[in-house]
């Protein structure tokens, strides 16, 4: 990146302390490990992200869009080009529906849900990561998906225009949308919930909150479950049987409380956690003759 192009940056992000130079994506990853990103911006409002998007489209600066950092894998190469970290916040409650920004954070969401005495997030209350982030991967917990409570989602298209797509043309599946296969950025979702007793949905939220402590390793940085759920099969359960929690390599270690997820024991790199992840899927296609796949998107450059 070129000083003009970093000045025309600073010209449209307004907010100089909204940019970030060459900065350790070890501090914007729930599994806290990769390289430096070239340029961090945090988004906070739509037309920072129009703008900036044009900007890096006419200057062939390749963008890579974030949100909370969790489900991601960054390679120790760190991020080329632009980074943007989606901030957008919003929160309408109309009745039984409800309209939220893109960076607005799941757990807040369901907390706000709660005192608002709206069912329906209950399920999806532990999950860390925000709004969008979670719609473009169809994130779900404890038998719910975001698909489940989904009307409305308003989106930038590839080429930079604000439009909007109802939950039938999301091409939701099992971890996975639209938004998945295309450069569309989403901003706003409208959810449709239910009304219920307070003391109900924190029962519920509880229960889910309980079970998530004492079955996920929540105590170290993760990036969420790592690898997908098989058709047939539980992974986590054939990554057990070929002995393999606590397995380690480096920083990374299989973890002890639950197969299927890798955790940072410490300091690991994103190497430590590719070469434990290669090594679970071949130990576990050599037992059982099963591909797992990778739940965590791998981001950057190695």
């Amino acid at each position: 990146m070129t000083e003009k192009q970093k000045e025309d940056i600073r010209n449209i992000i307004k907010n100089p302390s909204k940019i970030l130079w060459n900065e350790s994506m070890k501090k914007h990853t729930t599994l806290k490990v990769g390289g430096n990103a070239q340029c961090l911006i945090e988004i906070e409002d739509e037309k920072s992200l129009i703008d900036i998007i044009d900007y890096a489209r006419k200057e062939n600066i390749p963008i890579t869009i974030l949100g909370n950092g969790s489900n991601i894998l960054v390679l120790d190469g760190g991020i080329k080009g632009i980074t943007l970290k989606i901030h957008i916040q919003k929160l309408e409650i109309e009745d039984k529906k409800v309209k939220i920004g893109a960076g607005n954070k799941v757990i807040q969401t369901a907390y706000k849900m709660l005192e608002n005495n709206l069912s329906g997030m209950e399920e999806l209350s532990g999950i860390p990561g925000t709004i969008g982030g979670a719609i473009y991967m169809n994130a779900g917990a404890n038998g719910k998906e975001m698909k489940d409570i989904v009307s409305k989602i308003i989106y930038l298209d590839e080429f930079g225009n604000k439009k909007e797509m109802l939950k039938d043309q999301a091409e939701f599946s099992y971890r996975h949308s639209i938004f998945s296969k295309h450069q569309y950025i989403i901003l706003e979702v409208t959810i449709n919930l239910q009304k219920d007793k307070k003391e109900n949905i924190k029962e519920r939220m509880e229960k889910y909150s309980n079970s998530r402590k004492n079955s996920q390793p929540i105590e170290y940085p993760n990036a969420g479950s790592t690898f997908k759920r098989g058709n047939d099969y539980i992974t986590a359960k054939l990554i057990d049987e070929c002995g393999l929690k606590g397995y380690r390599i480096g920083g990374a270690e299989v973890s002890t409380k639950h197969a299927g997820f890798i955790i940072n024991k410490g300091n690991a790199s994103a190497q430590d956690v590719l070469s434990l992840v290669n090594y679970v899927q071949d130990k576990v296609y050599e037992r059982f003759k099963k591909k797992i796949q990778l739940e965590m998107k791998i981001i950057g450059e190695e």
